[in-house]
């Protein structure tokens, strides 16, 4: 697992970090606190996890996104799992953990599930938001995955303690 001196190659910078301080300053106006959630897909019988990489941000990472007004943590998470890897439920997802996003600003949360039952109805296909998606098996994930996603993995799975944040 990397240690938090990694996190600064993860950082967003010049228009993509420029685009994510705007979307906060207009969420700041809008609402006081934001709210995320992320699903770890996990295959038991293949033993993988299910991982994104974006267009405008570095990195392999969890799937996941905003909750937007009006939608439970729940709807967010199914939408952003259909959108992200055409994933849909086949049972409840757990809730295991909620953490403080200090890397997104100080008023960030993000509710992070675990999904076991699932269905992926198609591969999920490159797109403006999406650059790769793909199961990985946990001894072999992508180099460049991210510190966040690296510490929800070792909760899981190394019995690492829970973080209060992402």
């Amino acid at each position: 697992m990397s240690d938090s001196s990694d996190e600064g190659r993860f950082r967003q910078t010049g228009w993509p970090g420029l685009r994510a301080r705007l979307f906060h300053l207009y969420f700041l106006l809008r609402r006081p606190m934001t709210l995320g959630v992320r699903g770890l897909v996990h295959d038991k019988a293949a033993n993988t996890v299910f991982l994104i990489r974006h267009t405008y941000v570095p990195g392999w990472q969890l799937p996941g996104g905003g909750v937007e007004f009006g939608e439970t943590m729940l709807e967010a998470l199914e939408r952003e799992l259909s959108e992200e890897g055409n994933i849909e439920f086949s049972g409840p997802p757990e809730l295991r953990s909620i953490h403080a996003n200090r890397l997104a600003s100080g008023r960030d949360h993000v509710a992070f599930y675990l999904i076991t039952a699932f269905r992926q109805t198609a591969p999920r296909i490159r797109d403006r938001e999406i650059a790769e998606a793909a199961f990985f098996p946990l001894d072999r994930l992508p180099q460049e995955t991210t510190p966040a996603t690296r510490r929800r993995l070792a909760e899981v799975f190394g019995g690492e303690a829970v973080s209060p944040y992402w």
